[in-house]
């Protein structure tokens, strides 16, 4: 269901068929990037995270991780990610396949300039065996993203 989900929305630019789908499960940074035989920091993850009773995704490259100082600066609130009952209950998509396309609900989604540095990169497609090759620029559109932000640390 949350594949079609995606599939239906990546339709309006023409990309429902770009979808990759695989035998394999590709629920974590690793196991993508070795499934897709790209390094990990190519590997689009999708984060998130509380906000105010909702919520909001930040979409980072597979080798970033949250900087807490530059979250609550960006933010105005502390990094606090949601548990896998709520990324399912505000998203649609379970655990290991949350992207930023064919939300069950409007979230607000930021992209971090940890992927600004790649021609291409891949997100999730709304499964644990799912993802799609976009450039940054695709991802933001596609995204309808807010706002490239900078709250990540230790990505090169």
């Amino acid at each position: 269901m949350s594949v079609d989900n995606v599939r239906n929305h990546l339709k309006q630019w023409g990309r429902d068929g770009d979808i990759i789908e695989l035998d394999t499960l590709i629920a974590t940074v690793d196991t993508a990037a070795r499934a897709l035989g790209v390094e990990p920091c190519r590997i689009a993850k999708t984060l998130s995270f509380r906000d105010n009773g909702s919520a909001l995704l930040v979409v980072a490259a597979g080798d970033a991780r949250v900087d807490n100082s530059k979250f609550k600066s960006e933010f105005n609130t502390k990094a606090r990610m949601l548990d896998a009952d709520e990324v399912l209950e505000f998203t649609g998509h379970g655990v290991g396949g949350v992207c930023p396309f064919g939300l069950k609900q409007e979230i607000p989604v930021y992209l971090d300039i940890s992927l600004k540095r790649f021609d291409y990169v891949y997100p999730a497609c709304g499964s644990t065996t799912t993802a799609i090759r976009l450039t940054p620029d695709e991802l933001y559109e596609y995204s309808a993203g807010k706002k490239w932000v900078d709250v990540c640390k230790d990505w090169v």
